[in-house]
């Protein structure tokens, strides 16, 4: 998210004083700057007198440098996933690739992949970082110790990533009641009607249903839902509900079947692994009002009709939303864009930082009772912030949420 605010002014000496390189993407790390294999910091002093200073202290602003060596790191990664992904190609002859690991998590680098059309087509493990290691565990005892036969699926087996728990309307209204939480019970459609229409003025929406997803992104199962429309929306969630950074680009959520409407990308992106441009047709002309600004002061100038999602290098980072593995979230951005004309919304994960993603309906209480979510819908119950009791904050399992 910060290396489109720099530029890549350290790549050689990263590729000359920390990686051998080679053609085929096999590389080699100097291990003389770096810490983690044996101390308990990522990098040493001999990072730090490379990079000219030390690291930048947490809570700190930052700077021109830390924006410069965000975007040289993201441009050597890039190069690393090409020439590995070549090199692959060329050894093997394969027309497909999986990805899995942390680095499989750089969306920018998979967009980047994804264009490059090495491959006729790419599949990236959801939970790919530390995680995912239970799903191949899980697998592994499937097929190797209880010998079950593989069936090989032409569509995505995961299901979505929807692998978590669910909790139906009658756990929700037996919890609410019991902390006296003040909530509407509404069915499925006039409830789908009234979401849509309260994000389309401006409010932000809490949205707890289905089975939790499996890995980092959240894919409208626990998600915090906005209008992409609202240019003071990004610095809103950021600063008043995720309690971050307010240059963090939201990522939208896109019905499926009208995702090349928008975006350069002629692929699903269901876990929210690949980044695309948006379209120039949904670009705003402006005027080169930037070019005298620097850093953050890019935010000040919308570069879309959808602006909440939009990067300052005109990128976001894409879910497509299919009606066969999230039906209801597919129905509420068709409702949206009933409204709005735009079959978008802002898609963030259901937490704030430091805490993980709500998996109870408690967990999406506290968290819309602690922040500034105007609304929270769970399941089939939808509760307003303004109508809840004044004194709910005093209850003592409330206070274990304590956010940054």
């Amino acid at each position: 998210g910060l290396a489109p605010y720099g530029q890549p002014r350290y790549a050689d000496l990263i590729m000359d004083k920390l990686l051998d390189l080679k053609t085929d993407g096999t590389f080699h790390m100097n291990m003389d700057y770096f810490n983690y294999s044996t101390g308990l910091s990522m990098t040493n002093d001999q990072f730090d007198a490379l990079f000219g200073a030390p690291p930048r202290k947490p809570e700190s602003p930052i700077t021109k440098r830390e924006m410069d060596i965000a975007a040289s790191i993201q441009y050597v990664t890039e190069e690393i996933v090409i020439r590995l992904s070549r090199g692959i190609r060329k050894e093997l002859g394969v027309d497909y690739l999986c990805l899995a690991g942390g680095v499989a998590l750089n969306c920018v680098a998979n967009g980047r992949l994804l264009k490059e059309n090495i491959f006729k087509d790419i599949w990236i493990q959801p939970a790919a970082g530390d995680a995912g290691g239970s799903l191949g565990a899980a697998l592994t005892v499937h097929y190797e110790y209880l010998d079950n036969k593989r069936l090989i699926s032409q569509t995505d087996s995961m299901s979505g990533s929807f692998l978590g728990p669910q909790f139906n309307n009658n756990y929700i209204t037996n919890f609410l009641d019991s902390i006296n939480a003040a909530y509407q019970e509404l069915p499925d459609a006039e409830l789908i009607i009234k979401i849509a229409e309260i994000i389309a003025e401006g409010k932000v929406v809490g949205w707890f249903q289905g089975r939790m997803e499996f890995g980092p992104r959240a894919l409208g199962g626990r998600s915090i839902l906005g209008d992409p429309r609202n240019k003071k929306m990004q610095s809103v969630m950021n600063l008043k509900i995720k309690y971050r950074e307010s240059f963090r680009p939201f990522a939208p959520s896109i019905l499926s079947e009208r995702v090349t409407d928008y975006f350069d990308i002629h692929h699903d992106s269901p876990y929210m692994l690949f980044v695309a441009e948006i379209n120039s047709s949904h670009r705003l002309d402006i005027n080169n009002k930037d070019d005298n600004l620097s850093g953050f002061e890019k935010l000040k100038v919308p570069r879309s009709g959808l602006p909440a999602i939009t990067h300052v290098d005109y990128s976001a980072r894409i879910q497509t939303v299919n009606k066969d593995t999230n039906y209801r979230y597919h129905q509420l951005l068709e409702e949206f864009e009933k409204i709005t004309g735009y079959p978008v919304l802002i898609n963030t994960s259901f937490n704030v930082r430091g805490e993980p993603i709500v998996c109870t309906p408690e967990d999406a209480y506290r968290c819309f009772i602690n922040t500034e979510i105007d609304f929270l819908v769970l399941e089939n119950c939808l509760l307003s912030k303004e109508e809840q009791p004044n004194n709910i904050k005093d209850s003592d399992w409330l206070k274990t949420f304590e956010p940054d």
